[in-house]
């Protein structure tokens, strides 16, 4: 179903429909305007609170003209304009992603998708057979796989000589699901030069055994990259055309747009070239599916030339995408103790800032806060949160002026700064699908190393909400799925959707179906410091979502299978059903 086709005559007065400051726009335009398209037949989920619901939507040069029911709008239709009935479909604000690496996972979705397995007699097959059709050269004769499970590794140690058989005297590196821990093969550590420990600027670990040999277990990126320079890298056009695929993908559930939490001033050049924004033509349309907010990661001991580098970019941007965002780490993941926390794992673990120099941290924060960044920083454990309020609060501002600071991920957060937070303002930018890999039964990796007290805290985003702070929803791709009804359900159930049988983590901390589409829009688009995105109202950008049934009546269950009929960035459609 494609809801758009022709435009309107371009000799038509041009209205400038961009929001007034807070996202508050003028309910009144001039006479005689008339709209590219009117939607009518229509249950508008607006997210805006004055108008929660309407059945007609007018748009005007990308922007949303007016919103009423049939007869409202009737005034903004002219000869050319579009009217086209959805016969009861439902319209909502397009969704947001706000925490995905599309550009960083295809460096690191190399390979077979482990996702779901297990069961080690199935895993290790699984590698034979990959190894066996790459012997002939194939991917440069490197065996690669992603999502793996750390459960896994509950029998099986987490070795490379767990592994070389399987791979047969080929390089092999594996990735963990959540991007935090990798695993290579004897011959793979042989190639990358790794022959024992090695000291980081960062919590990162080349994991040795007693004899200081490596085990072939790798935490963090900068050791795990040692391995990744070696292996085989995509070319520019590879790159370009498997970043298009990804991002083109994230329309067919309905997402318009997304936060990049990685990157660097060349992963800005490469949105430059898919945008098009180079181009001498300023009026051909964008060559990027979806909008998109980058931030650009700066990491333990970067020199003052890097720094200064960094600073710079802060206003780049095109047709669809910008800059302004900066990523920072405060610890690692809980699952292999490199989350920072206020009281040891029971391993022992989790007392170890990301940064080697603390004090560091913060420098940087007060740095990129006073330069006008919006600062995002990778927060797991309840220290690693805290002590990220301590800097933003430190370094005097609570925001760049327009968006506020934000913390990521919030898998234990404690009540004092719980508290904290909500008063400062700062955003939670939370995955509840990350639940998906704990266990009824506590065993796995990361309530293991919590204990069930500490456990009982995980992923807080009722208690956020209650207490006041601002809260947006994300997958972390490509940590879980793109699909963000995925995301939806989880944070409505907290439980695998479609399992009725499936433990509920935390049932006290269930969203509202409400809460939790407005944790893809209008949050979300405040979270980014986006005015006028994530509400359908006048002088707001028409990225929407037409989908066959309300998400709000629809069972979080049945959610999956909602089909998302029309996608539509800037008043155009980026996806249609009929067309997938």
């Amino acid at each position: 179903m494609s809801v758009f086709g022709s435009s309107v005559c371009p000799n038509l007065t041009t209205l400038n429909c961009a929001a007034e400051e807070g996202g508050r726009e003028s309910e009144h335009y001039m006479h005689g305007v008339v709209a590219d398209t009117i939607l009518i037949g229509a249950r508008v989920i607006t997210m805006d609170p004055r108008r929660p619901e309407a059945s007609a939507v007018a748009i005007r040069a990308g922007r949303i003209l007016a919103v009423g029911d049939a007869a409202d709008l009737a005034d903004y239709r002219g000869a050319r304009t579009v009217v086209q009935d959805l016969a009861g479909a439902s319209v909502t604000p397009g969704l947001i992603d706000a925490h995905m690496h599309p550009i960083q996972g295809i460096e690191l979705a190399v390979g077979l998708d482990f996702g779901g397995v297990r069961e080690p007699g199935t895993f290790l097959r699984m590698l034979a057979d990959e190894t066996a059709r790459v012997a002939d050269g194939t991917a440069g004769g490197w065996v690669r796989g992603w999502n793996v499970d750390y459960d896994l590794f509950s029998t099986l140690p987490m070795t490379a000589a767990a592994i070389d058989a399987a791979t047969a005297g080929a390089p092999a590196f594996l990735m963990f699901f959540d991007g935090h821990t990798a695993l290579a093969n004897t011959e793979a550590l042989r190639r990358s030069g790794i022959t024992g420990a090695r000291r980081f600027g960062d919590t990162s670990e080349i994991v040795v055994d007693e004899a200081g040999r490596p085990t072939g277990c790798l935490r963090e990126d900068s050791a795990f990259d040692i391995v990744l320079r070696t292996a085989p890298e995509y070319t520019r056009a590879e790159t370009l055309d498997r970043v298009r695929g990804i991002l083109g993908g994230l329309a067919a559930s309905g997402i318009t747009g997304g936060c990049i939490m990685d990157g660097n001033p060349a992963t800005l050049d490469l949105l430059d070239e898919l945008d098009g924004s180079a181009s001498a033509d300023h009026e051909a349309p964008s060559g990027l599916p979806v909008r998109i907010v980058s931030a650009m990661a700066h990491n333990p001991g970067y020199d003052e030339e890097r720094t200064r580098h960094h600073l710079a970019q802060r206003d780049r941007r095109g047709k669809r995408w910008r800059g302004g965002l900066v990523k920072l780490f405060a610890d690692g993941v809980i699952d292999t103790g490199t989350g920072w926390l206020y009281e040891p794992d029971t391993h022992g673990d989790g007392g170890t800032s990301f940064w080697a120099d603390a004090d560091e941290f913060e420098r940087v924060v007060h740095r990129y806060a006073a330069a006008g960044f919006q600062i995002a920083t990778h927060a797991i454990g309840d220290r690693a949160i805290g002590e990220t309020i301590d800097a933003y609060l430190a370094a005097g501002v609570h925001s760049n002026g327009t968006a506020p600071h934000r913390i990521e991920h919030l898998e234990l957060l404690a009540d004092r700064d719980l508290r904290r937070m909500a008063h400062a303002g700062i955003t939670a930018s939370v995955q509840p699908l990350h639940m998906q890999w704990r266990k009824a039964d506590g065993s796995d990796f990361w309530a293991e190393r919590l204990g069930p007290e500490r456990a009982a805290l995980g992923w807080r985003v009722r208690d956020m909400i209650d207490a006041g702070a601002p809260v947006a929803l994300g997958s972390d791709w490509p940590v879980a799925q793109t699909d963000a009804r995925i995301g939806l359900a989880w944070a409505r159930l907290r439980r695998e959707p479609g399992n009725r049988d499936a433990p509920v983590f935390e049932p006290d901390q269930v969203l509202t179906p409400y809460e939790a589409l407005q944790g893809y829009t209008v949050w979300a688009a405040e979270a980014q410091g986006d005015r006028d995105l994530g509400v359908i109202a006048p002088g707001y950008r028409a990225d929407l979502v037409v989908w066959a049934d309300s998400p709000l009546d629809v069972g979080a269950d049945e959610l999956l299978h909602l089909p998302v009929l029309t996608t539509i960035v800037d008043g155009q459609p980026v996806f249609a059903a009929s067309a997938a």
